[in-house]
């Protein structure tokens, strides 16, 4: 199915931030699934914070010893100090920024023993974390005929975060896999969403790949957006483009995640 490019109107828009590293203190830590957890951060660093998209992205820090270094903010980027240990880190989407109350959330899938899990494990009400950007955000137009969602677990914060700011009339379907039933999130929207959950441990052999290519693309002008495990991710863009004759200025698919590779 061949499409046009999208209009002038509907190119989405590339928008730099200034790079800052800022220090966060844990207001508070919730369970939202048995996998995912969301830990709401303030500070007076936040005060200028921006996110301008929904699949924004940010770096969290996360020291080995518990005691967070800020780095400097240098031409060359963001210097740790000398002597100080660059501690792993790892991308996050902001999931929701309220400037009125000074507070961020970020929701964090548990996986495995990494640096990640092992702090949001641990995490509690005083702790402090350092986080840098988002550096941009790719701000896409919200009044297409229609919009696919699709991603795994890794997605959903970017997912949630898309469907709670869309505004009302607008049409979404998403295609999300998650491990099973008690993994489903329900998300506060004006959109017209319908969503289809696929998982894990019911049906191993089912993909995001299979159900996409099941879906029927609606007719109109639409966008597509996709998050999660890489090789999946590459075989949807392919799919799309090869298959259907998406135009690439009509989708945005990001590898999130590696097989056999560390993530959390």
């Amino acid at each position: 199915m061949m499409q046009t490019p999208i209009p002038p109107e509907h190119t989405p828009l590339r928008v730099r931030h200034p790079l800052k590293a800022r220090l966060l203190q844990v207001a508070q830590v919730r369970r939202l699934t048995p996998r995912m957890v969301r830990v709401t951060f303030h500070g007076p660093d936040l005060d200028d914070f921006i996110s301008a998209s929904f699949d924004d992205h940010m770096k969290l820090f996360f020291p080995a010893d518990g005691q967070p270094v800020v780095p400097n903010n240098t031409e060359a980027g963001l210097q740790f100090p000398e002597g100080a240990v660059r501690p792993p880190a790892r991308d996050y989407t902001p999931r929701r920024y309220r400037p009125a109350d000074n507070e961020l959330d970020i929701d964090f899938v548990l996986h495995g023993d990494g640096p990640a899990s092992s702090w949001v494990e641990g995490a509690t009400a005083g702790d402090q974390l350092v986080m840098a950007g988002p550096r941009g955000s790719f701000v896409m137009a919200s009044d297409f005929d229609w919009q696919l969602l699709i991603g795994d677990e890794t997605a959903l914060p970017a997912i949630g975060r898309r469907l709670e700011e869309l505004p009302e009339g607008a049409k979404v379907h998403v295609i999300a896999l998650v491990e099973n039933a008690d993994e489903e999130q329900h998300f506060q929207t004006q959109a017209d969403v319908q969503i289809t959950w696929l998982y894990r441990r019911q049906q191993p052999e089912q993909t995001l790949i299979d159900a996409v290519r099941a879906f029927v693309l609606p007719a109109g002008e639409g966008y597509i957006w996709g998050g999660g495990q890489a090789a999946q991710m590459r075989a949807i863009s392919q799919y799309l483009l090869e298959e259907k004759g998406i135009d690439k200025s009509r989708m945005r698919i990001s590898n999130y995640w590696k097989q056999g590779s560390p993530q959390e």
